[in-house]
């Protein structure tokens, strides 16, 4: 596997709409687990192919709860949406800048996972403001279009 360079805001990559994925072939599959390996090397929860340089409709998201683990989404379709909730987001692409934005609580995410089998991510909480966030990159939309408030961490005590 690979670790790939994450594009930073400014490229004008991550404003583009990103393509579906007509069919999984074996270059899609190495492509989800270098966006998986990058993903984690750079501590992060989610990661958008767009983010890695890549216009196709793929996401893998790791919500490091207890029972999901790393999930890797080919062609995610929101199709259900309700509730909200306001937490604090960052970005692999936008670093040194946090600040809140209101997602849906709830998210039903249809996609194909690395095998082709059509799936149902019934998300609450955590993983469904990833998965919104994640989807929005496809989107071309960063966090910082929905943002709320920047928040400030004190970083000297680190």
């Amino acid at each position: 596997m690979a670790i790939r360079n994450i594009r930073k805001e400014g490229d004008p990559i991550l404003r583009k709409t990103s393509k579906l994925v007509p069919e999984i072939t074996d270059r899609i599959k190495v492509l989800l687990d270098d966006m998986a390996d990058t993903m984690y090397e750079a501590d992060g929860v989610g990661l958008a192919a767009p983010q890695v340089g890549i216009l196709k409709r793929i996401i893998v998201v790791d919500p490091h709860d207890d029972t999901t683990g790393l999930v890797k989404l080919v062609n995610p379709e929101i199709i259900e949406s309700d509730g909200e909730q306001i937490g604090i987001e960052g970005c692999l692409s936008i670093p040194n800048f946090n600040a809140t934005v209101k997602r849906p609580e709830h998210l039903k995410v249809k996609y194909l996972d690395e095998e082709g089998n059509e799936k149902i991510w019934d998300a609450h909480g955590f993983p469904a403001e990833i998965l919104s966030h994640e989807i929005d990159h496809l989107d071309g939309i960063l966090f910082r279009d929905k943002a709320i408030e920047e928040v400030k961490f004190d970083t000297e005590n680190d």
